[in-house]
């Protein structure tokens, strides 16, 4: 196992998340514990000891579930991180309510790491506003030693991204972002890390695998990662091109089965990054891969909406979901959004369409992309 240090403590680069744990008749609330406890038993033996949960996850099951399986473990073993749940803002004014109740489902007395979760459009406003006392009670768990190390993760475009740093970076030590060769540049990663660098502020990676799709790409695309590098499967790929990027300390994956916990292991039992070349490649391919619509965001469209649409954005979300086949970065993205700036407003007049060099039938897409996010 690879490890990265962290303020003196030896961190396993590949990092357990437990958002996708085996359940029992394919129902979310209802995880499998014997099989986790399996899983983790041997995912500890093989040198895993960073273990990510989450308020939220399986329907509040999860801290409960990982609290039981770690118990199991001597608590100097393993390293346990959770997170406030900002992602839904009811919760916002609840932060010690929500902090003392995870600890006890944890069964635990301290989290080793803590994150401010899903900093994103739908609840900056809420995070920033120092009324809800978010951030300083959570600093205050820090002062009195129940939180180890504080971080945040995030969904953010970069803007939003470097006004949450603005206000708490100084606070921050560590943040987690959604990183893989097609959010690289989809999701602006890619400055995101550079500014993180910058600021000598270590990367956690989420989404490696993009939920399981680029574990599980078609064959065009299966044929085209075998000329990147041949005999390396997608999954591994995918985490090479992780192990290519500084300042990544550790990588998560929402591992389900004691099949995907020993491929995983056996490929952090070695660091094999790809070369220049090889990551320029799998830039590329995910730039193939994600542009249903081929937008340039050359922006001739946005002066001619009399509606002043963000056109190359909205192509963007759309691009983004169709890939994903729905998620929930678009719709929340856009949920942000007034009436008068989302697809659904558009007029269908077609002056954008006029003027577009990539002849992109701009009306159909909105409406196209209208009608999905309503189902």
């Amino acid at each position: 196992m690879i490890y990265k240090e962290f303020n003196g403590k030896m961190l396993s680069s590949l990092g357990f998340g437990t958002m996708r744990l085996p359940t029992v008749d394919n129902d979310i609330s209802k995880i499998d514990e014997e099989k986790v406890f399996e899983i983790f038993d041997y995912a500890i033996s093989k040198g895993i000891n960073y273990f990510d949960t989450a308020w939220g996850y399986h329907n509040g099951m999860s801290e409960i579930t990982v609290g039981r399986a770690l118990k199991r473990h001597p608590r100097e073993s393993f390293y346990l991180a959770s997170k406030f749940p900002g992602y839904d803002v009811s919760n916002f004014g609840k932060t010690e309510e929500i902090f003392e109740k995870q600890l006890e489902k944890c069964q635990v007395e301290y989290f080793d790491f803590y994150l401010i979760h899903n900093v994103c459009e739908k609840n900056i406003e809420q995070y920033l506003d120092r009324g809800y006392g978010t951030v300083d009670y959570l600093l205050e768990q820090k002062k009195n030693g129940r939180i180890k190390h504080l971080g945040f993760s995030t969904h953010a475009d970069y803007n939003n991204f470097l006004r949450f740093m603005d206000a708490y970076g100084e606070h921050m030590e560590f943040c987690q972002i959604q990183l893989n060769y097609i959010d690289y540049e989809f999701q602006e990663a890619n400055k995101k890390i550079d500014y993180l660098n910058s600021k000598n502020i270590p990367v956690w990676v989420m989404e490696p695998l993009r939920g399981g799709k680029l574990a599980n790409v078609n064959e065009y695309f299966l044929d085209e990662i075998k000329k990147i590098r041949p005999n390396v499967t997608p999954c591994s790929l995918a985490f090479r091109f992780i192990q290519a990027i500084p300042g990544v300390a550790v990588t998560l994956s929402g591992m389900s089965s004691l099949e995907q916990v020993t491929d995983n292991i056996n490929t952090f039992e070695t660091s094999e990054p790809l070369n220049t070349s090889e990551f320029q490649s799998i830039i590329e391919l995910a730039r193939k891969m994600t542009s249903s619509i081929p937008c340039t965001s050359c922006r001739y469209c946005t002066e001619y909406c009399p509606q002043a649409l963000d056109i190359p954005k909205l192509i963007s979300l759309y691009n983004e979901f169709v890939f994903t086949g729905g998620g929930f970065i678009a719709p929340m993205y856009i949920s942000t959004l007034d009436e008068s700036k989302r697809p659904s407003a558009c007029q269908g007049c077609r002056s954008c369409e006029a003027v577009c060099p990539q002849n992109i039938k701009i009306s159909e897409v909105m409406s196209d992309f209208n009608t999905k996010l309503s189902k």
